[in-house]
């Protein structure tokens, strides 16, 4: 699996890109990376990508995405 990281500009803002429709080839799985600690018990799934600074993206999903990687 890759980990990844959301990128941020010098005020630590995320940087953000408009991705044409057309130029996406299939969807990912995000998993968290979580640490040591426990989740607090009012978090939403609404803020994952706010919240957690890196991802999994297990490219082993299915062989679509597998094919697309190798």
């Amino acid at each position: 699996m890759w980990i990844i990281q959301p990128d941020f500009d010098a005020d630590g803002e995320h940087e953000l890109e408009v991705v044409h429709a057309h130029c996406i080839l299939h969807g990912a799985h995000l998993i968290p990376v979580y640490g040591h600690n426990c989740l607090p018990s009012d978090i939403h799934h609404t803020d994952t990508l706010d919240i957690f600074h890196a991802y999994y993206v297990n490219k082993y999903i299915d062989h679509h995405a597998f094919e697309i990687t190798f």
